[in-house]
């Protein structure tokens, strides 16, 4: 009897073993190279590598970081609140930043994405893509161009938008927090998740709040998805790396770094403090919650329904260099630090040695 039992629990795992792979069984691409799961990934094989290879050249460096910040300016433009009410309120991740770029790229919160559009137009036109998946792929794939960023999903199948988004969707830097908060809300994000989206900021930089300094940093060390963004954030500011006076910043604890007004109070407000603290000395975290907050604005305003899952495409992105830890920037230690968090001390640090830290634009 034990035996029957036994053989009969044998026999479900091996049916179950033989659904799995039937499931998982991969087709071969036409390109005879290549295979995928779905039939409809194998397009994908040859814009991965000319996204790659022609606009990130294999860095993870200004194109990389802009395309990345585009999928954020494309899906929020959306607004469910306002199409409750019966108003045209954007239409999410559906490409009209690119299609409709001399309308959205011209909006006051859009400004210097006109660059990354120009890049990625011609690489559009070379496949069978819809501009709406393509921003979303080429910001997938930006991550995996920056040691220590966590892997991130892919779905294909959106279908582009026929008008351009209104103007007053996207956040500004100058934007109060209430305002910041309200309308993340209104797209599905928590406070605590709005720390996570800015997880990004971790290899992000400006290029039209002070126009004197484009490409200037939001912390020193652009090159890699590290932690260095949320600690740097909680310093003290000093000066401007610019002119100063400029709508939408504040003072940076370094020169050469730019410090965005709404970073600034998002780290010190206290519905979103110990959140934003958490972070500083915890690398792992990027890996729990960015991948949860990227992957559902990606999908904004989507019939997720029509979608293929294409995320086998996206790779595994690098680890961080083995010398890489939280710290203070050399000139920095713990009393710079402006605490924020009620609830638990900010973490101790290592100063880098040498002299005081200055960061170089991206």
């Amino acid at each position: 009897m034990a035996f029957k039992a036994l053989l009969s629990i044998v026999s479900i795992a091996a049916a179950l073993q033989s659904a799995n792979a039937a499931l998982t069984r991969r087709v071969a691409c036409p390109d005879g190279i290549n295979t995928a799961t779905n039939a409809a990934c194998c397009a994908l094989f040859p814009i991965r590598d000319d996204i790659v290879n022609n606009l990130f050249h294999n860095q993870c460096a200004e194109e990389a970081h802009e395309s990345l910040r585009l999928t954020f300016h494309d899906a929020v433009a959306f607004s469910p609140s306002a199409a409750a009410r019966g108003e045209f309120a954007g239409g999410g991740a559906d490409g009209s930043i690119v299609n409709f770029a001399e309308t959205e790229t011209n909006f006051h919160a859009n400004l210097g994405t006109d660059e990354i559009v120009a890049l990625q137009k011609p690489i559009i036109a070379r496949h069978n893509i819809s501009a709406a998946d393509f921003i979303q792929f080429a910001g997938a794939l930006a991550l995996t161009q920056c040691p220590g960023a966590p892997q991130v999903s892919f779905l294909l199948g959106r279908k582009d938008g026929t008008q351009a988004a209104p103007d007053g969707l996207v956040p500004e830097p100058f934007d109060t927090v209430d305002k910041i908060l309200a309308r993340m809300l209104d797209v599905g994000f928590q406070d605590f998740e709005v720390v996570w989206l800015l997880s990004a900021h971790t290899i992000a930089a400006a290029d039209r709040v002070d126009d004197t300094i484009p490409r200037t940093p939001f912390d020193s060390t652009p090159e890699i998805f590290d932690t260095q963004f949320f600690i740097e954030t909680q310093l003290r500011g000093t000066a401007f790396p610019g002119v100063g006076g400029v709508q939408g910043e504040v003072e940076s604890p370094l020169r050469g770094e730019m410090r965005l007004q709404s970073d600034h109070l998002i780290a010190r407000d206290t519905r979103t403090a110990c959140e934003w603290q958490s972070f500083t000395n915890d690398q792992g975290k990027f890996v729990e919650t960015f991948p949860d907050v990227f992957n559902r604005l990606a999908v904004l305003g989507v019939d997720q329904s029509t979608l293929v899952d294409c995320s086998e495409l996206i790779p595994q992105p690098p680890p961080l260099p083995a010398s890489s830890r939280p710290h203070f920037p050399a000139g920095k230690t713990a009393v710079d630090v402006e605490q924020a968090c009620a609830e638990t001390p900010f973490p101790s640090f290592p100063t880098d040695p040498g002299p005081a830290t200055s960061v170089a634009p991206v």
